[in-house]
């Protein structure tokens, strides 16, 4: 698909399923292992908890789990009896579930200490993400034909992000498995492109766990941003990342 017609449909993805996983608020405690989540980019059940992740702050490793895949498949039928996903696995309290809905209300409860509020309720979050994957035409969902990264990669992203959305997809279908560091907008002045910002608010503070994290490393904050643990290879714009990553793992 052309570029920009990627981006545009992405963009109405986004607000389609009315740009949840797009703010990330502090919760009262983090986990001190990753949380690990097996998932496809493109399935709406996984959809609303990875925007939970965004908004509770929460980081995950991903393994993606596209339609084909025999690389983290299996261990979810070994570890839970069947292929079904998300699958959530909790090494701090020993805890594995299916379900997006009992997924949800765990990562509520266990780190924010709080109900889950009404937006997530089903009936009102579900059909606006089924009606994003069909916006996205299935992409994150089958695998592509590639070649493993020995390694996990790490992505800066957050959840509604239309670029990083792109770059996610990607990932799913050539089964890459990424330590997802959420990095959602922390306060108002964080919204619109970071040209935008910089224009508005030249000397705005940065807020955010993980933004204030980007912006030690790379001095400035923008999503999506990939780090190959494999090559040592790190960078921003989806463009970039994507045709990076179709030349050295799509088989």
């Amino acid at each position: 698909m052309n570029s920009a017609l990627d981006v545009a449909t992405s963009t109405l993805a986004s607000t389609v399923s009315l740009w949840r996983g797009l703010n990330g608020h502090p919760t009262k405690k983090l986990p001190e292992i990753p949380l690990e989540l097996y998932d496809m980019e493109g399935c709406p059940y996984c959809r609303l908890v990875r925007e939970v992740l965004t908004e509770l702050d929460l980081d995950a490793m991903i393994y993606p789990c596209p339609k084909g895949g025999q690389r983290f498949r299996p261990k979810v039928v070994q570890a839970g009896g069947r292929a079904q996903f998300p699958y959530l696995v909790d090494r701090n309290t020993h805890t594995s579930m299916y379900e997006s809905t009992d997924i949800i209300d765990y990562l509520y409860k266990t780190y924010a200490d709080m109900p889950v509020p009404a937006k997530w309720r089903r009936a009102i979050a579900l059909p606006t993400s089924f009606v994003t994957s069909g916006v996205r035409m299935q992409a994150g969902i089958k695998l592509r034909p590639n070649k493993p990264a020995a390694k996990p990669m790490e992505l800066f992203s957050f959840e509604s992000s239309p670029y990083s959305r792109r770059v996610r997809e990607l990932m799913t279908e050539l089964e890459i498995p990424y330590l997802l560091r959420n990095t959602g907008k922390a306060m108002l002045q964080d919204m619109g492109p970071p040209q935008v910002r910089k224009t508005l608010f030249p000397n705005l503070p940065v807020k955010g766990r993980n933004r204030l994290a980007l912006l030690e490393r790379t001095g400035r904050v923008q999503v999506p941003y990939l780090v190959d643990t494999n090559t040592g290879n790190e960078m921003y714009e989806s463009d970039a990342i994507r045709a990076y990553l179709l030349a050295n793992y799509a088989a």
